[in-house]
């Protein structure tokens, strides 16, 4: 009973964006019915995997749903999504618009089915400009966000963060975006459309730090924000690891060189005096840092860091995280049972809630694993569902 139940989301998304806000949504306890082609979604392939179909990165962003078969170019198929639209509070894309229209599927169709339906198309582009029929993909999404540049500019090759980021930023906005039209509603009592393009958003979150000086017209510089283009700004070398530490204002500093027995070390060297003096010096202030940190083991720096009051971390691998003892005293990793994957991990939601806990009960579906129970909910009758299965409308797991 997290804070969304009773909000019915129809999930025709594929791939890591659309799903990843649908993950979310279903998480806060959400009704989540993911709609997927006979193909299925292209994630399920991702290995490593047990089963075909069941991959790990697929396990990870599409729990909190159920999954149902519709062939969507078949017009039964298009009917029964339809009737499905009736009964839905959110429905969720991030098929290109046009063909969204090629499946008769476009927003003026969902708003006469129902008016109080909320529409969320995740685009690569807003649909006003140039871009709109453009294909996009994370990594060209990076690129246009100046990603790349950034490690360019910090002295490197132009790279690409070796996440999906764009993916999950502009997924975490569509949740913010859908929630803010499902709470307008239940004022106005009318549906919209909402649009949540990737290109603009990232690139407004990564202008935030970085348009500097071009704020300003005329152009008081090229834009960046010298300390994140720092080329020795990264985890910290020690004996044996490393360490991701900031220390970052007057007190961190103050109280730093006092644990290393240098009170005297921010009023001896001006570059160290002020906030505005370690800016203007900051290449010089974190290759003397990283100097520095190459004298004592990770344990003996974390044990500074912790009498100083500095903010720092050890830096983790994927295999380290899991013995966090931080995460492992909050339970942010549980091994679960799965009905066909077997024993799995999955991670907590991070958001807590007093009243309404936001857990994930239902693991991620195999292809079409609720079709059943879903047309059944949604008042399909028996026979109505035979006819749909006949035409191939509908793909049904066979019953083991």
């Amino acid at each position: 009973m997290g804070p969304l139940a009773g909000l019915r989301v129809l999930d025709l998304s594929s791939v890591l964006m659309g799903p990843y806000a649908t993950q979310i949504l279903g998480d806060y306890g959400a009704e989540v019915i993911k709609v997927e082609a006979p193909a299925g979604d292209l994630v399920r392939e991702i290995t490593p995997a047990r089963t075909p179909g069941m991959g790990a990165m697929y396990l990870n962003t599409n729990r909190s749903k159920e999954s149902i078969v519709l062939n969507l170019k078949k017009e039964e198929g298009r009917a029964a999504v339809l009737r499905m639209v009736a009964q839905s509070d959110v429905v969720v894309t991030n098929v290109r618009p046009r063909k969204m229209d090629r499946l008769g599927l476009s927003w003026d169709v969902l708003q006469q089915t129902n008016p109080k339906v909320i529409y969320a198309a995740l685009v690569g582009f807003d649909q006003q400009g140039p871009y709109a029929g453009r294909p996009a993909y994370d990594d060209l999404i990076q690129g246009g966000a100046c990603i790349p540049y950034l490690f360019q500019k910090a002295g490197q090759k132009p790279a690409y963060v070796p996440a999906a980021i764009c993916d999950r930023i502009v997924g975490m906005s569509a949740v913010n975006a859908i929630l803010a039209a499902v709470i307008e509603r239940d004022r106005s009592g009318q549906g919209q459309k909402v649009e949540v393009p990737m290109y603009e958003t990232m690139l407004a979150m990564i202008l935030a730090d970085h348009l500097g000086g071009l704020t300003f017209v005329p152009p008081l510089d090229q834009g960046g924000y010298r300390r994140h283009l720092s080329p020795d700004r990264k985890p910290y070398e020690t004996q044996d690891g490393y360490v991701c530490a900031l220390i970052y204002n007057d007190g961190h500093w103050e109280r730093f060189f006092r644990e290393l027995g240098r009170p005297e070390m921010p009023k001896a060297d001006p570059r160290y005096a002020t906030f505005a003096a370690r800016m203007a010096h900051i290449d010089e202030v974190y290759a003397e840092l990283g100097e520095l940190m190459k004298t004592r083991t990770t344990a003996e720096w974390m044990d500074l860091f912790d009498r100083a009051d500095v903010p720092a971390l050890p830096m983790h691998s994927f295999a380290s995280a899991l013995e966090d003892p931080h995460l492992a005293a909050v339970g942010f990793f549980e091994e679960v049972d799965h009905p066909t994957e077997g024993r799995i991990r999955q991670m907590a939601v991070p958001a807590s809630f007093s009243r309404t806990p936001a857990r994930p009960e239902r693991p991620a579906p195999a292809m079409g694993a609720n079709g059943a129970s879903i047309l059944d909910r949604m008042g399909f009758t028996g026979e109505e569902v035979a006819a749909l299965v006949q035409t191939g409308a509908v793909t049904l797991p066979e019953k083991g």
